[in-house]
């Protein structure tokens, strides 16, 4: 099989989309299938520059703002069909993060091309991809959601609909990137203007201090749950991508009931925003067990020791096998085997 891995990209999370198509690479490789990688920003990238993409790994904060700014004007999305990697490819595995990878851009380009590509759909992507939207969406199909509102919000409209604490992030945007946890009216305006940095819509929502869940959809099944353990109260960027900083529990120590249910209400989640191929849904769980949908990522972190593939690797499919399943979805739902 020929796979372009498209990766990198000029999103926060492009550090992240780098870690997961390097290993996303060397992962088929390991099955023999034929791989190229191609950088959203840059282009095709050749396999002697591949180790030169990441060489210190994912930091602990994203990229700065000026070097994404620079790699974004030599941007080629719209020019994905040019590059014979991506043309002539199998499959596209879509290894980004945030932007135009996961919002549904880059899917409307690749349908033009007419090139399979793993994950969800254009419209499924910018769905779940817009906090807002996709919390109306599943809220309308039976899963409770944490209370929220859309900013510009005075800190006395807050504490009457939403409370404190409460979270107050960019609308679309992944990682944590932008997150704050807000304690008292008075910190409120600060973190709104640091979220608008990232985005021009965001979102103040309910804190449910309970414990964190997340399930993996792979096709149609659902993953073992895991419990997720920050080291801070809430589920950063830091703690997402460096070493010792969460306990990542699979299977999660949790009451077989409240296991069977969690898988449901992904399944539940993943079909009602019409996503395809594989996701992860986060829940929150509160002190009378009642499970909250936080959001839906339809590109997870795909790194060997990521989320995803660690539920998998529960299930009885290691990363390379799990990597190559993602594929098969996506040449199955264009009616193509190899």
């Amino acid at each position: 099989m020929k796979v372009a891995v498209l990766t990198g990209g000029t999103s926060m999370e492009r550090d992240v989309a780098l870690a997961s198509g390097l290993q996303i690479a060397a992962a088929l490789r390991s099955l023999e299938h034929t791989v190229h990688m191609v950088d959203l920003a840059t282009g095709y990238v050749p396999p002697e520059h591949e180790a030169a993409l990441l060489p210190g790994g994912v930091g602990r904060e994203p990229p700065p703002m000026e070097r994404l700014k620079a790699l974004e004007r030599g941007m080629l999305s719209a020019g994905l069909g040019e590059v014979p990697a991506i043309r002539e490819a199998d499959v596209v595995f879509i290894a980004l993060h945030g932007g135009q990878g996961e919002d549904g851009t880059v899917q409307a380009v690749l349908d033009v091309i007419g090139v399979p590509y793993t994950g969800s759909g254009c419209l499924a992507s910018a769905l779940a991809m817009d906090k807002d939207l996709s919390k109306r969406i599943v809220r309308d199909n039976g899963l409770a959601v944490p209370a929220w509102v859309m900013g510009p919000a005075a800190a006395d409209d807050v504490h009457r609909t939403v409370g404190y604490p409460c979270v107050v992030k960019p609308s679309k945007q992944g990682s944590s990137v932008g997150l704050t946890l807000v304690k008292r009216g008075p910190d409120l305006a600060a973190a709104v203007k640091l979220a608008e940095q990232f985005d021009d819509e965001v979102m103040i929502e309910q804190f449910i201090p309970g414990p964190e869940l997340t399930v993996g959809i792979l096709g149609d099944e659902a993953l073992p749950v895991i419990e997720i353990r920050s080291k801070h109260e809430m589920f950063d960027y830091e703690c997402k991508y460096q070493p010792g900083m969460a306990e990542e529990i699979c299977p999660a120590p949790i009451a077989p009931a409240l296991a069977a249910r969690t898988q449901d209400a992904a399944r539940r989640a993943h079909r009602a925003l019409k996503l395809a191929g594989y996701s992860r849904i986060d829940f929150r769980v509160d002190e009378g067990g009642g499970l909250f949908f936080l959001e839906a990522n339809t590109l997870p972190g795909m790194t060997a020791n990521s989320l995803i593939p660690k539920a998998a690797r529960v299930a009885g499919l290691g990363f390379p096998a799990f990597t190559e399943t993602v594929c098969r979805l996506a040449l199955a739902r264009r009616g193509t085997k190899w």
